[in-house]
C-alpha cells in the first residue's frame, strides 16, 4: 500500500510540474510584405547594394531658411525645463546649428562605416556593418546585431563601435572581439517606411533575423535598448535556436508579480527579492515611478494613438502644398527629439537651464541625431510604430505575454526611465546569467555611456562561455 501511495505521489508531482512548469513557447515566424501595393509574384531582389550618405548645398540652404524663420516664444521665469525645452536655450542651439554646425562634416564622419541596404519585405533596409580591423590569431569575430529605438538612430552606436570591433586598439583585451551590424528600423532614418498598417516589433524582429541570415550569419549576438530592446526580444522568441545570446539596456517587464513588487517592496523588499540598491532606484514609489512616468509619457499618448497628428499640418498660405508640423519645422523637430536626451540622460536635468544637454553629448552629434531625422523625412513614421505596438493597450500580444528562453544578459543604468530590478528581469527572461548595476547613465546607454556598455557586453560573453 505504501508503495502505491508513494508511486501516486510521485506521479502526482510530475503531472502537476509538467502541467504548471513554463513551456519554451516560440513566435510563429509567418511572412510579410510591407512595401507599396500588392506583392509581386517575382522573387525580391536580395542583393546587398553599398550605400554612401550624401548631402548638397541645397539641402543644407533650405535647412538654413527654414532656422531663419524660427518663431522666438520666450519661456517662463524660472521654468528651466519643467515645461519642455528652455526656448532661451534652444536659441542657442538653433544659432549652432544655424552658424556653426558642418552637416557635410558629419556626412563624412557617417560614411566612416560601411553602409548598405537590401530589400526585405519589400523594403529597402539601411544597416552598417562594421568587421574588425584586425583579428588575433585563431579568432573569429562574434556577430553582434545593435539596435536603435526612438528618437535615436543607428548613429548612437558610432562610439561603442570600435571598442567592440578593435578593443586592443582601446585599452580592452581581445577576448571578445565583435563584428557589428547595425540597421536601421524601418520607418527611421534611411530605412523605408512601411506602407501598411500593422508594422510592429515582431515585423521588425523577423525583418532582422533575414538580414542577419542574408549576410550568412546562422548564428549571433543581439543587443538593444528602447525599441531596440524589444525587438531583440522579439528576435529571440521568433528564433530562439539562432540568438547565441541577448544582451538588454532596458526591459519591458509588466506582470502580476512586479506590481505586488512595487506597492509593497519598500517594506517587504528584502522579501520579494529586491536589493537595497533596488529600493534606493525606486522609492519613494511615488516621485520615482508614478510621477516620473506621468512627467516623461505624454509624448508616448500621443503617438501611440494619433501619431499624424504632431507632424501633420495644413498650409494656408497661397498655392502652399501641405506641410508637416515637425516635418516642415527644424527647430520644433530640435526641440521634440532633444528634449528627450535631457529628461532621459537624467531626470533631474529638468531643474537647469540648458536641461544638462551638454554635459554628456556635444552639440555636433545632438545634431547629427536630429539631421538623420530630418534629411530623411522620417519623424512621422518612426512615431508610427508607437501607435502600431501599443496602440491597442498592454498585454495584448502574444510576445507581451511570453518568456525568452536564451541567455541574457541585462545592464541596469541607474537614471533609465523605470529601474528594473534583477528579480523582475529573470521572471521575463529565465536565462538571465548576468546582471550589472550600472555606476552612472540614462537611458541612451550606447550614446552617452559607451565605454560602460561595453565593458558590460563583454563581461555577458565571458560569462556566457563559461557555462
Amino acid at each position: 500500500m505504501w508503495l502505491e501511495i508513494l508511486l501516486t505521489s510521485v506521479l502526482g508531482f510530475a503531472i502537476y510540474w509538467f502541467i504548471s512548469r513554463d513551456k519554451e513557447e516560440t513566435l510563429p515566424l509567418e511572412d510579410g510584405w510591407w512595401g507599396p501595393g500588392t506583392r509581386s509574384a517575382a522573387r525580391e531582389d536580395d542583393s546587398i547594394r553599398p550605400f554612401k550618405v550624401e548631402t548638397s548645398d541645397e539641402e543644407i540652404h533650405d535647412l538654413h531658411q527654414r532656422i531663419d524663420k524660427f518663431r522666438f516664444t520666450p519661456p517662463l521665469e524660472d521654468s528651466c525645463f519643467h515645461y519642455g525645452f528652455n526656448s532661451n536655450y534652444l536659441k542657442k542651439v538653433i544659432s549652432y546649428w544655424r552658424n556653426e554646425f558642418d552637416w557635410k562634416k558629419q556626412v563624412e564622419i557617417l560614411n566612416r562605416y560601411p553602409h548598405f541596404k537590401t530589400k526585405i519585405e519589400g523594403l529597402d533596409i539601411h544597416f552598417i556593418h562594421v568587421k574588425p580591423p584586425q583579428l588575433p590569431a585563431g579568432h573569429t569575430p562574434k556577430p553582434l546585431l545593435m539596435v536603435h529605438g526612438w528618437p535615436g538612430s543607428f548613429y548612437e552606436f558610432y562610439k561603442i563601435i570600435p571598442l567592440l570591433t578593435d578593443p586592443k586598439n582601446h585599452g580592452l583585451s581581445d577576448e571578445h572581439v565583435f563584428e557589428v551590424i547595425c540597421p536601421s528600423i524601418p520607418g527611421y532614418g534611411f530605412s523605408e517606411a512601411s506602407s501598411k498598417k500593422g508594422f510592429n516589433s515582431v515585423a521588425t524582429a523577423r525583418i532582422f533575423y533575414k538580414l542577419m541570415l542574408r549576410l550568412g550569419f546562422q548564428e549571433f549576438y543581439i543587443q538593444g535598448g528602447d525599441w531596440g530592446s524589444l525587438i531583440c526580444t522579439n528576435m529571440a522568441q521568433l528564433v530562439p535556436s539562432h540568438v547565441k545570446g541577448l544582451h538588454l539596456n532596458m526591459a519591458l517587464v509588466l506582470s502580476n508579480f512586479s506590481t505586488l513588487t512595487l506597492l509593497l517592496g519598500q517594506r517587504f523588499g528584502r522579501f520579494l527579492g529586491l536589493t537595497e540598491r533596488d529600493v534606493e532606484l525606486l522609492y519613494p514609489v511615488k516621485e520615482k515611478v508614478f510621477y516620473s512616468l506621468m512627467r516623461e509619457s505624454g509624448y508616448m499618448h500621443i503617438q501611440c494613438t494619433k501619431p499624424d497628428t504632431v507632424g501633420l499640418s495644413l498650409s494656408l498660405a497661397p498655392r502652399s502644398p501641405p506641410g508637416s508640423a515637425l516635418n516642415d519645422s527644424p527647430v520644433g523637430l530640435a526641440a521634440y527629439i532633444l528634449e528627450k536626451f535631457s529628461t532621459w540622460t537624467n531626470t533631474e536635468f529638468r531643474y537647469l537651464e540648458d536641461g544638462g544637454l551638454e554635459r554628456k553629448f556635444s552639440l555636433d552629434d545632438l545634431l547629427t541625431n536630429v539631421m538623420l531625422y530630418w534629411t530623411t523625412g522620417t519623424i512621422i513614421s518612426s512615431q508610427r510604430f508607437y501607435k502600431e505596438n501599443l496602440g491597442q493597450g498592454w498585454m495584448t500580444q502574444k510576445h507581451e505575454r511570453m518568456k525568452v528562453y536564451v541567455p541574457t544578459g541585462f545592464s541596469a543604468f541607474p537614471f533609465e526611465l523605470l529601474h528594473t530590478p534583477e528579480k523582475w528581469v529573470r521572471f521575463k527572461y529565465p536565462k538571465l546569467i548576468s546582471y550589472s548595476y550600472m555606476v552612472r547613465g540614462g537611458h541612451f546607454a550606447a550614446f552617452e555611456e559607451p565605454e560602460l556598455l561595453a565593458q558590460d557586453i563583454r563581461k555577458f560573453l565571458s560569462v556566457l562561455e563559461r557555462q
